[in-house]
Order: structure tokens, then sequence, then C-alpha cells
């Protein structure tokens, strides 16, 4: 799947801030080896459906620089996607966020998911608008990915260090709990203001701003 040259990876700090949301929501970093603990070196990986073709270039011109090729096209489900080099700089990214080699909230994301944009772009992974005009506003973050005390922590991190007030949901879907972040009334100004900035113009449709005007949001600015 990757690409097997090994290069050494200078990532600056906004291409970090984006390997955070990245890896939160839909981007994966792989070993070599079979088990993280052995691995020398990683590699990071992105795709998305067809539909989402300029979000996937878009993240590549972020990150080109730590990138062997351009994305490209799978025959089978019209999947675009792309990989970075391997390499032992991505190592700690794996054993931070697959331990045991299952994904999981890193213990010191705290320190780790600082950022507007980390935000943004797991949002844009994984983030859902439920608006009905004049009546009801909220958002939600799918961790199904995540244990229940995993999904807490983040809560506890939006609330510590971005000011989001949001809570779980613990949703039963065919017989299984899958835990979502929900962010509702309290919380979604201050989510707005500070993803909307990021939010690529293909993912306007999950900014209420772009719908038929709420009245709670009509003193938010685009990029403020």
């Amino acid at each position: 799947m990757c690409y097997n040259e090994v290069m050494k990876l200078l990532l600056t700090k906004r291409q970090e801030e984006i390997l955070v949301g990245s890896i939160l929501g839909d981007g994966c970093v792989y070993p070599i080896a079979v088990s993280a603990a052995k691995s020398k070196n990683c590699c990071y990986y992105f795709k998305q459906s067809w539909e989402n073709k300029d979000y996937v270039f878009w993240l590549y011109q972020e990150l080109k620089s730590i990138c062997p090729s351009e994305p490209k096209q799978r025959k089978d489900n019209k999947q675009w996607y792309f990989y970075s080099y391997f390499s032992r700089d991505l190592v700690p990214w794996r054993r931070k966020f697959y331990p045991r080699d299952k994904k999981v909230v890193p213990q010191d994301i705290a320190v780790i998911l600082t950022s507007s944009l980390s935000i943004a772009i797991w949002y844009m992974d994984d983030g859902t608008l439920d608006y009905r005009p004049n009546y009801h506003c909220s958002f939600s973050l799918s961790t199904h990915s995540f244990s229940l005390k995993d999904t807490w922590k983040l809560v506890d991190v939006l609330g510590r260090n971005f000011g989001i007030k949001a809570s779980v949901s613990n949703n039963l879907i065919r017989g299984t709990r899958y835990p979502r972040i929900y962010i509702g009334k309290e919380g979604r100004d201050r989510f707005v203001q500070l993803i909307s900035p990021h939010i690529l113009d293909c993912f306007k449709y999950k900014l209420p701003q772009y719908r038929q005007p709420l009245r709670d949001f009509s003193r938010i600015k685009i990029g403020g």
C-alpha cells in the first residue's frame, strides 16, 4: 500500500495540527511491521469517497512535502487516497494513537489537541450538522472507533482547551453501543466560531450560516 522509500520528515506546526485532526477522524498511521511496538518506520494514509475529491487534494497539498505522489483513485470503489513516505518520525504518532494496534485517544490528548484547525479537520471528516430551520441546531462528532471513556476524554478537552461545552450520547445501534459527541445550544456558538475559518467550500453545508438563517447564529461572522 505505502511507498517503500524511508524519509526524514520535517513536519511544520500546521502539518502537525492537520495530522492530529485527521487521525482523530479518517486518517491512519500504518507501521511496516505487523506490530507498532516492533516497527521502525510508519506512513500516514488517507482515503475518502469520490464525492470528496476536492478535500483529498486539499489535504494532500497541505501535506505534499511528506508525500511521494499525488492522490490516486481506486478502480473498484472510486475512492481517492494518498499516503506519506515511510519514516521513523511517524512512529511516535503510531505508538501514541495505536498503543496496542487499535486507535485510541492518547493520554496526553489535552497537550496534543490545542488548535481549532485540528477540530475543523476532525469535523470535516466525522462531523454532522443537525439543522432544522428556526427551531433546532446541533452538531455531533462520530467517535464510534473510540471507547466511551475515550470519548468523554475528548469532551473534557473540548471544554478545557476551547471552551466548547459538549456531552456524550451512547446510542444503541443494532445491539451495540456507539458513543458520539453532542454539541448543543450551550456549545454551538463557540464551536462554529472556531471551525468556520477552516471549513472548505465542499463542506460548507455542515455550517448553519450557509443554511436558512437561525436567529441565534445571525451574529456569527465567517472567518472571525
